[in-house]
């Protein structure tokens, strides 16, 4: 199996543990305040993979453990967003696609931020997506409900995430001031991923210690929640972001975005058999232009691939 199609597999996984991820942290943001919620998913998760990867941290120059924590500073920002939006939201399945926005706005984050040109079917899909946007949020008027600006802020932010893990995770040469071809070495994706957890855990601690009062906890923590805290720590935040880091390794930007398209439709139909939601016309329309815009901004990559597999078939 080529590393091409491992990623493929590894990121039709990652899907599937994160639509899961969503049940267990609804489930648990109901019995919890949200961000120490965040806080203790994401240090028990960090801390596990750290006991796992305790010698090759070791072994991480300056300038890697830089890059790590840079990259959980911006992964912890866009979580808070994240889950915030989750607190708040009415519908879990909506939320999940408006998320997924963010697949849009990594080609545009690539471009503006890292000079990376960009094809044309990426502008294309922007109106389209913004489109979708409007008829998820246009059920209130023109008053979109506050879960769904954060949901909105977090697809930003987990676009930026999205491109500067990729960058950590590959060895590539970037050129100094004085213009000299530095070599930056990539960072194994397990002490990656731990470190980037651990960074969030500790982001999101600070924010529930500066925002949140822990005084409802009391006398209100059960095995139940013991469960979906555990449950979210170790298969939705260790598995998946490990699996994702080391998938993102494996293949480019473009090519982890058209796997991800997936993430909202298996959270719609988990929410739906989960939480029995349902979605009016205009908001199952709304969700059909967001996807349709994923699917606009992939355009190269996915009929390259269905080239590829009907050649493959022919030869058959």
């Amino acid at each position: 199996m080529t590393d091409a199609h491992k990623s493929d597999l590894f990121l039709v996984m990652v899907t599937l543990l994160a639509a899961i991820s969503w049940m267990f942290s609804k489930e648990a943001v109901l019995l919890m305040p949200p961000l120490l919620f965040m806080a203790v998913r994401f240090l028990l998760a960090g801390s596990l993979l750290a006991v796992v990867a305790h010698r090759s941290l070791r072994r991480l120059s300056a300038d890697q453990l830089r890059r790590s924590v840079g990259v959980g500073l911006v992964f912890g920002i866009a979580m808070s967003c994240w889950i915030m939006g989750l607190f708040h939201a009415s519908h879990v399945g909506e939320g999940a696609f408006l998320t997924s926005l963010g697949v849009v706005i990594v080609p545009i984050i690539a471009r503006v931020v890292f000079k990376e040109p960009q094809p044309a079917s990426t502008w294309i899909a922007i109106p389209i997506a913004v489109a979708g946007l409007a008829l998820l949020s246009l059920k209130n008027g023109f008053r979109p409900e506050l879960g769904q600006l954060f949901f909105v802020s977090a697809a930003f932010i987990f676009a930026l995430y999205f491109t500067l893990n990729t960058r950590a995770a590959n060895q590539r040469t970037v050129i100094n001031r004085r213009g000299e071809n530095i070599q930056k070495h990539r960072v194994p994706a397990l002490p990656l991923t731990a470190i980037a957890l651990l960074t969030v855990g500790t982001v999101t601690l600070i924010e529930s210690l500066a925002l949140e009062s822990w005084g409802s906890l009391r006398g209100n923590v059960s095995l139940v929640l013991v469960w979906w805290v555990v449950a979210s720590a170790v298969i939705g935040t260790a598995g998946r972001f490990l699996l994702q880091t080391y998938a993102q390794s494996l293949s480019a930007n473009s090519h982890g975005v058209v796997i991800l398209v997936l993430e909202p439709v298996w959270v719609a139909l988990f929410a739906a058999g989960w939480f029995a939601e349902t979605m009016v016309l205009s908001q199952l329309a709304g969700c059909a232009l967001i996807f349709a815009a994923l699917l606009v901004n992939r355009w190269g990559v996915l009929s390259k691939a269905l080239r590829g597999w009907l050649r493959g078939q022919s030869r058959a």
